[in-house]
């Protein structure tokens, strides 16, 4: 079957990857699954060897820049990916997290109103559905305004050179979710994603209830649905509650009104930096190491201070590995401390000089630098 007639006969979610390249039909499959036997394409060229990949380092800054940036003369087009071999057809299907209702879905509706839904079961899931061919998109959050940053996510965009080329954010609007007739001093137990029981901590300490995670909310409702569970709730969506047949016990359940996700849209291609006639506003998302060694961080940061760059996020983590680093302390004495990654987002364009003069500052002091995307910024809440 070639890759442009992918099955739609079962759910999406369980995409497996074999030794050879190719994907093959998962063993577990349920309603809506999406497989394919054919070879993966050929991957257009980006300029980065294989080696240069296989030994983990991020392609120098220039490289970085000359693929985000059009050549002279040259507008912004069709992706590499709608320049392949005569005969393909890219597929409009966007990946993400969870079951058909989840707040993902409705993020990925909202970035492509127009794409057909690919639900995958985990984060990796829709990562490798994107690599491998299965998709075009993908959409996953990456942090939350009460439960803070999705790390599973950050970790994964180090393990995939993939690129962010937009953001959406959601308000989500958690519902007590559980069958009909069922009251809530029915219920014993509440299901739902580990981030949604955070965010409803309050509300369900109060109801006295044994909490339960699972993979994702819309999940939660659907296993409910299927099992007949009549004292088990789900923190999940309205439309969770409509897809599967659920009553709403109680709506707007989370502990704080303002309640927010955010979310990337992923490509295998770079966004092409804007043209001069594009007015929108732009963000740029970048991963960097630091050597040790005292205001070595400041020195970082003032590299966007000095060019009036307005930054938007700071998230540091823990390098898997190597994460221990020899360092001096003020006494010149020695002592180990965590090696960390770091996380910025700023508003600006690859196209903006300001910009490519920050990077290329930064590139000076850190060993390790890596553009993760520059896209349009979400204004639209």
């Amino acid at each position: 079957m070639a890759l442009g007639m992918v099955s739609h006969s079962h759910t999406a979610g369980f995409v497996r990857p074999r030794s050879d390249g190719r994907m093959q039909r998962a063993s577990k499959l349920g309603p809506g699954a999406v497989w394919a036997t054919a070879s993966t394409p050929p991957k257009p060229s980006t300029g980065v060897s294989s080696s240069t990949l296989q030994a983990g380092r991020s392609p120098s800054l220039a490289t970085q820049l000359r693929f985000a940036m059009p050549s002279k003369g040259e507008e912004a087009g069709p992706s590499s990916v709608q320049q392949l071999a005569t005969g393909f057809r890219p597929l409009s299907r966007v990946a993400y997290q969870g079951a058909p209702g989840a707040y993902s879905e409705m993020a990925a509706l909202k970035a492509l109103p127009n794409w057909e839904p690919m639900p995958c079961e985990q984060f990796e899931v829709a990562f490798q559905a994107l690599s491998q061919w299965l998709a075009e998109r993908a959409v996953l959050p990456v942090e939350n305004s009460l439960g803070g940053s999705i790390h599973d996510v950050y970790d994964l965009l180090l393990r995939y050179r993939l690129h962010i080329v937009g953001e959406v954010s959601i308000v989500v609007n958690h519902c007590l979710l559980a069958l009909p007739g069922v009251s809530k001093t029915d219920i014993k137990r509440v299901m739902s994603h580990p981030q949604a029981l955070a965010q409803t901590d309050g509300y369900t300490r109060k109801l006295g209830v044994v909490r339960e995670a699972v993979d994702d909310t819309a999940g939660a409702a659907k296993l409910i649905s299927e099992k007949g569970w009549r004292d088990v709730a789900a923190v999940a969506s309205r439309r969770a509650g409509e897809l599967y047949g659920l009553s709403v016990l109680e709506d707007g359940i989370q502990d704080q009104c303002d309640n927010v996700t955010r979310f990337i849209v992923l490509s295998r291609d770079p966004q092409v930096a804007a043209q001069p006639n594009d007015t929108r506003p732009y963000k740029t998302s970048i991963v960097f190491t630091l050597h040790a060694g005292p205001g070595m961080l400041f020195k970082a940061l003032s590299v966007f201070a000095l060019r009036d760059i307005d930054l938007t996020k700071i998230e540091s983590r823990p390098m898997r590995e190597n994460p221990l680093v020899l360092s001096m302390d003020y006494d010149d004495s020695s002592m180990r401390t965590f090696n960390y990654m770091f996380y910025i987002d700023f508003v600006g364009s690859l196209a903006e000089p300001k910009v490519q003069n920050a990077l290329r500052h930064m590139e000076e002091i850190s060993p390790f630098l890596r553009i993760l995307g520059s896209y349009p910024r979400d204004v639209d809440l």
